[in-house]
């Protein structure tokens, strides 16, 4: 994006701005390759058909818009100004994409899939019809001197020519603005994942953002039929707005895709550190080191970590001590813990106990069968309470009163 400010005032500073094609082009091709394994996956879904057309005919419109594409097509097929059906035809099943998108993501329960194909065929047959209308329309005018990036203006008054500039502005504006309003409709219904509300949220701006396209050529043409001069309007401020809305519809496809997976990936990774205290303290039951696995994924960093923990339980779970975890548990409530709390701080207390003992490396026998099914569960619960020593020592301490007191009585 570049930017000019001379004293010559605000329309100076517009007639410089200007953002590159190839901005939204890229930030679309990684939505796209993004979104293409779930759409061959599982290619039947409509909805997902109509994500992957709206991207890739998205990713056409500024591949073949751009000014050096517009004039390589024309020098190439030796039609002048050839690019101008070809770019409005690709805007129009572009702005059919929107349509198709918003009708089978609004209608596509099994209870209106006759709504939905009504819609479809609709939507695809009267679009399909500008379509041909825009060709017709270029075949019947006469533009004989090429413009790469000021067409619409240059030819505003041409007969025919007139006419398709009309026609592929008003389809591309429909089409906009409906899908405006019901993805603005959808950001407000409840009970949608938070990535998804965002993510509609960036569509949402981004389908209002090429209403400003279609206003700046609108007003630029009628400026034109009047006998003013607007063209910066067409050459500047409408294919900024353009390449601004396409990239935040493409982040608004990459934002709940993205989003969850590094929320995912957080989520795994602080599991795995929450899992070090008890790691850390079981290695003194095992007596070797946790396995490495730097290259591993993070999935499986967290597994290799619970079965190590796991793995180390069940060979000290003979040596735990079933009256002190229950002593633990009430003495836990006693000081006002929450049960689930309660049940951790006991376990850890047990755990701590049974290691700090040293029974397990003597291998003088146990207190008998002990019930490890909530211990193995819970073991993310159990190593979170090791980092509270406060509360253990606490517990702990309540916890042995009672048999210390037996003791000395007898």
């Amino acid at each position: 994006m570049t930017y000019s400010l001379s004293a010559e005032g605000p329309t100076a500073f517009f007639t410089g701005l200007y953002v590159s094609f190839w901005l939204p082009g890229l930030v679309l091709t990684a939505a796209l390759v993004i979104k293409l394994p779930s759409i061959l996956k599982l290619w039947r879904d409509p909805l997902l058909r109509a994500v992957g057309g709206l991207l890739l005919f998205a990713c056409a419109v500024f591949a073949f818009a751009a000014p050096a594409t517009i004039a390589w097509t024309n020098r190439v097929t030796g039609v002048p100004n050839v690019s101008a059906p070809l770019v409005y035809s690709l805007i129009t099943a572009l702005s059919a994409s929107w349509l198709l998108l918003v009708v089978h993501w609004r209608n596509g329960h099994t209870d209106r899939r006759a709504q939905t194909r009504r819609a479809t065929r609709w939507v695809v047959c009267v679009y399909a019809a500008v379509v041909v209308a825009l060709w017709v329309l270029f075949a019947l005018a006469d533009v004989p001197v090429e413009q790469v990036r000021n067409l619409d203006t240059y030819y505003a008054g041409t007969p025919f020519m007139r006419e398709e500039i009309l026609l592929y502005l008003l389809a591309h504006t429909v089409a906009c603005a409906i899908t405006t309003r019901l993805v603005w409709n959808w950001i407000r219904t409840d009970g949608l994942d938070a990535w998804l509300r965002w993510g509609l949220r960036f569509l949402g701006i981004g389908f209002a953002t090429n209403l400003v396209f279609s206003a700046a050529k609108f007003t630029a043409v009628v400026a034109r039929w009047t006998g003013h001069d607007l063209d910066w309007l067409n050459t500047n401020i409408a294919p900024s707005a353009a390449c601004i809305a396409a990239t935040l519809v493409a982040i608004g496809f990459i934002v709940p895709h993205a989003g969850q997976y590094f929320h995912d990936r957080w989520l795994l990774r602080r599991r795995h550190r929450a899992l070090k205290p008890l790691a850390r303290l079981v290695r003194t039951v095992t007596g070797d080191r946790e396995p490495l696995a730097l290259r591993a994924t993070a999935e499986m960093r967290l597994i290799r970590r619970e079965t190590y923990i796991r793995d180390a339980l069940l060979q000290l779970s003979r040596f735990l001590d079933e009256k002190l975890r229950g002593r633990a548990y009430d003495a836990a409530l006693a000081l006002g813990h929450e049960p689930g709390r309660a049940r951790s701080l006991a376990a850890a207390v047990t755990i701590l106990e049974a290691v700090g003992s040293g029974r397990h490396a003597r291998e003088d026998g146990g207190t008998g069968e002990t019930d490890t099914s909530y211990l193995l569960q819970e073991i993310q619960a159990v190593s979170e309470v090791l980092g509270h020593s406060d509360e253990i020592t606490a517990v702990r301490t309540r916890a042995t009163v009672p048999a210390e007191s037996m003791s000395a009585h007898e």
